[in-house]
């Protein structure tokens, strides 16, 4: 019997070229599964979103110096933290009869922060960033003697949008559309330089 003639209709397979496919699949499943995996294994730290949801805040105080404010974002809220100066504590009685509620009995702030500096520690202000007259967000203008805010601005908050202002402790002046004073978030201090906004503390010993 005669052997059946070649059909020369079906190409011969190029080796070299079916290995190469091969390599690439290969390859582009490794890939694949690295890509997969990298969502993975970030999701195992807190996230921006996870965050802003609720879980606490860690503030490194070391970098924020004398005068300046930082803001940072608790459950989708941002939260000023100013390091005060002895001079912005220094003016803080000078005007209490400026203020609707010096003193902070009609406002929202923990028990430890009930106090003229509405603070655990006299030079770190922790704020909420949210005007208490329609959600705006005040703006920082700590020079004192700021005409274009008020005649003999102490230094404090100015809001943009209504004209509230409010001063270095958060506390609204008089003739401001605010009612109340600034809130104050649930913080505690870790360490001389670790602040952790979200969870809530006693008084320290010794903490005026």
């Amino acid at each position: 019997m005669s052997e059946p003639a070649a059909d020369d209709s079906v190409p011969e397979v190029d080796e070299s070229r079916r290995k190469f496919l091969i390599a690439a699949t290969a390859g582009t499943g490794a890939v694949g599964a690295v890509l997969t995996a990298v969502p993975f294994l970030a999701s195992w730290n807190p996230s921006e979103t996870a965050r802003a949801a609720g879980l606490p805040t860690e503030v490194d105080l070391s970098k924020i110096e004398p005068g300046q404010m930082a803001v940072f974002v608790w459950r989708k809220q941002q939260i000023y933290i100013v390091h005060r100066t002895a001079e912005m504590l220094a003016a803080l009685p000078a005007h209490d009869a400026q203020l609707k509620d010096p003193k902070s009995e009609e406002s929202e702030q923990p028990d430890y922060a009930k106090n003229e500096t509405r603070a655990l520690k006299p030079e770190w202000l922790v704020l909420k960033g949210t005007c208490t007259h329609l959600g705006c967000l005040p703006k920082s203008r700590f020079t004192p003697g700021d005409a274009t805010v008020m005649a003999n601005w102490p230094g404090g908050f100015f809001c943009p949008c209504h004209g509230s202002k409010f001063d270095l402790s958060g506390r609204v002046f008089e003739g401001s559309p605010a009612s109340v004073n600034l809130r104050i978030p649930p913080y505690s201090f870790e360490s001389d330089t670790k602040l952790i906004i979200g969870v809530d503390t006693a008084p320290a010993k010794g903490v005026a």
